[in-house]
């Protein structure tokens, strides 16, 4: 992939559920941002970030606003509004035709869901707290499917390689295990770093872990690297003051 402004999830999707991920390339930002930047809270100028948006929506002809969070890593997950409010959650649900669940990233780890029949909707917004916390848990609950008819998609994060994290980190997954063989799935998700008590994190690894030990089998995406592939993403562990991807996804 070089330099394209949307990424299409390759997922066997029902027909009528859209789904799309920005990319860095494509809209009006300037640097540090450049170019096609959707976060209104990082430091870019309010009206590139606008017009960025507005472009988004133009392009896949969504009749109604996205809905738009305040991402705070923690497990809250909202039914989405077309009403212009930013909804303080991380994931957001939706069962209207028109109605886009949206999350922003730039390392952490978007989570997009859908269910077989085409009917529900959601995007969750996985850094490694909200992951850890149960958000993936939270939105699941909203659906009317069972776990097993659900399909996920995971969208561009930071690969393990670059994933450098404490022991918090891996203790606090360690606490959410819900049994032995999620436990296990856990542990092959950590390899030891140089420095001690450090371990390199598979968010990836660690998002179908959770995943399958709440029913989900089907999943796909999971093959980008947000910080190593900086064309065509933002990356704050790599940047610090930079953008952010939007990923979304609706009943159409």
């Amino acid at each position: 992939m070089d330099k394209t402004h949307h990424i299409i999830p390759n997922w066997p999707a029902p027909a009528n559920v859209r789904a799309c991920i920005s990319t860095r390339n494509g809209g009006v930002s300037v640097a540090p941002y450049t170019s096609n930047n959707m976060g209104l809270h990082v430091g870019d100028d309010a009206q590139a970030v606008a017009q960025n948006r507005a472009e988004l929506c133009k392009q896949f002809g969504l009749s109604k606003s996205p809905q738009w969070l305040e991402q705070i890593h923690g497990v809250k997950v909202v039914n989405a509004k077309s009403d212009a409010l930013v909804r303080t959650a991380d994931g957001s649900y939706s069962n209207e035709k028109g109605q886009a669940c949206l999350v922003m990233t730039a390392d952490c780890l978007p989570i997009l869901l859908c269910d077989e029949a085409g009917k529900e909707v959601a995007a969750i917004h996985c850094g490694w707290r909200s992951l850890a916390k149960g958000i993936t848990e939270r939105a699941l609950a909203k659906f009317s499917a069972s776990p097993k008819k659900i399909l996920a998609y995971l969208g561009p994060a930071i690969s393990q390689p670059h994933f450098e994290v404490g022991v918090d980190v891996l203790e606090a997954f360690f606490k959410s295990a819900r049994n032995p063989a999620h436990a296990d799935a856990i542990a092959k998700a950590f390899i030891s770093a140089e420095r001690p008590l450090h371990f390199y994190a598979d968010i990836y690894a660690l998002a179908h872990a959770e995943l399958n030990a709440l029913g989900v089998t089907k999943i796909y995406g999971g093959d980008y690297c947000t910080y190593a592939q900086a064309n065509n993403f933002y990356s704050y562990r790599r940047d610090k003051i930079t953008g952010r991807m939007a990923s979304l996804i609706w009943i159409e």
